[in-house]
């Protein structure tokens, strides 16, 4: 346990930010979950769709440190070339 008042604060701000931390992730594979199942069932629309609204999600992820920057470029290119495959 920590016996300082800045380990304390410390502590207390870890708990909050692995909380945004979770909702991010969580966010991050829901949208490329979207796009993966709509590759799957053949629909090119709403396949780019989804990947127009996952892109930014990862993108943000990233800035926020959630994932790595390539990590998340090499998510979206990956997604985007699926996408691009289906025509």
């Amino acid at each position: 346990m920590a016996n300082t008042t800045s380990a304390r604060k410390a502590a207390r701000q870890a708990v909050r930010r692995t909380e945004v931390n979770k909702s991010r992730t969580s966010r991050m594979r829901l949208s490329v979950r979207k796009v993966e199942e709509a590759v799957s069932s053949g629909d090119k629309a709403a396949a780019k769709a989804a990947l127009a609204a996952a892109e930014p999600i990862l993108m943000r992820a990233s800035q926020k440190g959630v994932v790595h920057k390539k990590s998340a470029a090499r998510k979206v290119s990956r997604l985007a070339s699926r996408v691009k495959a289906m025509s």
